[in-house]
């Protein structure tokens, strides 16, 4: 169960966070203001990058904390503004570290509960939230990211979404 989160959600988080560094390399090199990157979508009604950024950081929080049965992190409120959604990165990944693995492990059966926005608590055991829920939603805002920073114009090819092995 930790390889399954923490082992996944960890190392991705990384990967998201090298994007937006080369999304303001970007746009620095064609001198405009990275900002813009952050207010784009892949169709109207879709979350923004900022948005996406702020999701992934979400699931992966969440998820992590209701594995290890400790309330999540509190995050700072999502700003349009890259040293922010960094900040919001690197606040995810140091609340996910200091996780216990032998709890998140001990998760698989527990029964746990994932609050959405509007309040509705969706029911799950560890595995399920994990497996069908949490990890799917991270991975498709993480890819979203990625995808957006492409469509700007970014120059990332696969290596940057999957990490540097």
């Amino acid at each position: 169960m930790y390889e399954a989160s923490v082992g996944l959600f960890v190392p991705y988080l990384r990967n998201l966070s090298a994007l937006l560094d080369k999304g303001v390399a970007y746009a620095e090199a064609r001198k405009f203001n990275p900002t813009v990157l952050l207010g784009m979508r892949l169709a109207p009604n879709m979350y923004d990058l900022a948005q996406q950024v702020g999701e992934a950081c979400r699931h992966a929080v969440v998820a992590s904390a209701l594995l290890a049965q400790r309330e999540p992190v509190a995050l700072p409120v999502l700003e349009h503004d890259m040293a922010g959604l960094q900040a919001r990165i690197a606040t995810s990944i140091e609340f996910i570290e200091s996780l216990s693995r032998a709890a998140i492990d001990a998760a698989a059966e527990q029964n746990v509960f994932f609050r959405l926005k509007n309040g509705t608590e969706l029911p799950f055991t560890g595995r399920t939230l994990l497996l069908t829920f949490s990890v799917p939603q991270f991975f498709f805002h993480v890819t979203t990211a990625y995808n957006l920073l492409r469509h700007a114009g970014v120059e990332l090819v696969k290596k940057d979404y999957l990490g540097r092995k």
